[in-house]
């Protein structure tokens, strides 16, 4: 089983040019964007407490901000233009100097918008803010490579494709360390019980 496990994570680590010790195998998607903004938020609050993310994100995505607002962190939606894209413009403007994160999708899983990734983690970076970006409907449907685009973590979900149903994984850049959600076992190097 430990192998067969192995195998799977330098096997997802290679389609999105990851090292095996930076992928962490989720639930799915829904836990992997909740485990990397939750996670990351709450692990980071003493540094701020401001985070910017999309108004068209998945629910996973979105409720995950209304919680983290309930908990007293500020969030600011960008609103998409009618092609569905955020602008990079906008993006820059909303940074402030409590800006922690910021959660962009990559593919959007209703209108099939992509967005400018690479552009906006480079931003955030400018900015010294860590990004995350939902890539459930990209990766296995287009090229996604980590480095390339610059982002620090990077949501997926087996289902989409051709992997199991109930299964997900989280890239995390080797540094960018969110919170545990679970805590347990040693599982995932003591990361997700």
């Amino acid at each position: 089983a430990s192998d067969a496990v192995a195998a799977a994570r330098e096997s997802l680590a290679g389609l999105i040019g990851a090292a095996p010790r930076e992928i962490f195998f989720t639930s799915g998607g829904t836990e992997s964007d909740n485990w990397a903004i939750k996670g990351f938020a709450r692990a980071n609050a003493a540094k701020g407490r401001h985070i910017i993310t999309s108004a068209i994100e998945h629910h996973a995505v979105l409720h995950t901000c209304q919680a983290l607002e309930r908990e007293g962190f500020e969030v600011t939606y960008l609103p998409v233009d009618e092609h569905g894209l955020v602008s990079v413009e906008d993006f820059k403007a909303a940074m402030r100097p409590d800006t922690i994160l910021a959660s962009i999708m990559f593919a959007n899983n209703e209108i099939g918008t992509i967005e400018p990734v690479r552009q906006l983690a480079e931003a955030a970076h400018e900015a010294n803010v860590v990004f995350h970006t939902d890539a459930v409907q990209a990766v296995g449907a287009i090229p996604v490579d980590v480095k390339e685009l610059g982002v620090d973590m990077l949501s997926m979900s087996a289902h989409k494709f051709n992997g199991p149903k109930g299964m997900g994984a989280l890239y995390c850049r080797k540094g960018v360390w969110p919170q545990n959600l679970i805590d347990g076992g040693s599982q995932e190097a003591r990361h997700r019980a």
